[in-house]
């Protein structure tokens, strides 16, 4: 008989909004206090010490709009955040500072997140819905310059880009940019020469969230359907559908592997995590703890893997904390 799942490991409460975004900044040598980074509906964003499980700061710098991706860059005293006041902002967090020393206005309306990729020492790639409804741009960082603007063909009734995934296979490959859209199709851009190499139609309504698995050229996305969408890229850059899921209710907000690529996390809007194996998708838990949609989820990046975590944020204000597989 399969054993019941866990209880959270605890739970952060005090964001006094629903939960948007997650990110941890765990990978840092002792004395470096592990840190949650969390985006609010309210605009902010909170610094949770794991140590602690309270708040350390909380900034403010969208205009209480809300806040929907949070990503650190090249170490937890820089924070990128984006909210619905179409701003992209760079934080400077180092010896206690709470300051916005930079911003990008994206123009864009839709909940969107953004990607970042580290292409080299001190130079990141970041995608982004752009101000056209169906482009996404590509601009390098921290000099904000633009590299190139992503534009489906005319006629490609493609929509708007509802989520985005930069990679790249090795540090010397060519990046490339993953990205769902409204009309339910993954598309492969090649960033340099701003071209689509395949599209792939994998649900019938918008994709809400993907992931890719670099090294096993295979990614996985979700929907407001009741079905989650395996597919695969051979080695002419075709996508190509591997599987699909189905799924016990509808609705996937997020969807994220864990970096050992042996678990993945769905958020869902039945307020369930839900874990699999990622090699065959055999499903091994669902966490039932929230009392409303769940919008997102994050793995942590501690060097010791008995030491990971798994975050879950949600519209019931709360941020559920677990420890699941984390021997495996």
């Amino acid at each position: 008989m399969a054993l019941p799942p866990p209880d959270p490991q605890f739970v952060l409460r005090g964001t006094s909004a629903a939960v948007h975004a997650l990110h941890f900044s765990c990978g840092g040598p002792e004395p470096d206090i592990p840190l949650l980074f969390s985006g609010s509906e309210n605009g902010f964003i909170h610094v949770w010490n794991l140590k602690t499980h309270r708040v350390d700061t909380a900034l403010d710098g969208h205009g209480r709009k809300s806040v929907y991706w949070v990503e650190t860059m090249g170490g937890k005293d820089r924070l990128l955040s984006q909210g619905r006041d179409q701003r992209i902002c760079l934080w400077d967090l180092a010896e206690g500072r709470t300051s916005v020393t930079d911003s990008v206005f994206t123009e864009h309306v839709g909940f969107c997140r953004c990607s970042l990729l580290k292409v080299a020492q001190g130079r990141w790639l970041m995608a982004m819905a752009a101000r056209s409804l169906e482009e996404v741009q590509i601009l390098e960082l921290p000099s904000k310059t633009s590299v190139c603007t992503l534009k489906p063909e005319v006629g490609a009734k493609l929509g708007m880009p509802m989520c985005l995934k930069l990679w790249q296979l090795n540090c010397d490959s060519q990046p490339v940019l993953l990205a769902g859209y409204e009309d339910g199709s993954v598309v492969l851009w090649n960033v340099s020469m701003g071209k689509v190499l395949s599209q792939l139609i994998c649900h019938q309504e918008p994709v809400m969230s993907l992931d890719f698995d670099a090294e096993k050229a295979k990614g996985i996305s979700g929907s407001s359907e009741k079905v989650l969408s395996i597919w695969s890229l051979n080695e002419q850059q075709n996508l190509q559908v591997y599987k699909t899921h189905e799924l016990v209710n509808a609705g996937i907000s997020d969807i994220t592997i864990r970096a050992d690529k042996k678990i993945l996390a769905t958020a869902g809007w039945d307020h369930r995590i839900r874990i699999f194996g990622w090699k065959k998708l055999k499903p091994l838990a669902v966490l039932d703890y929230h009392t409303a949609t769940v919008h997102c989820v994050s793995f942590s990046d501690h060097s010791i893997p008995q030491e990971r975590l798994l975050a879950a944020g949600s519209k019931d204000q709360r941020i559920s904390v677990w420890s699941i597989y984390a021997q495996t």
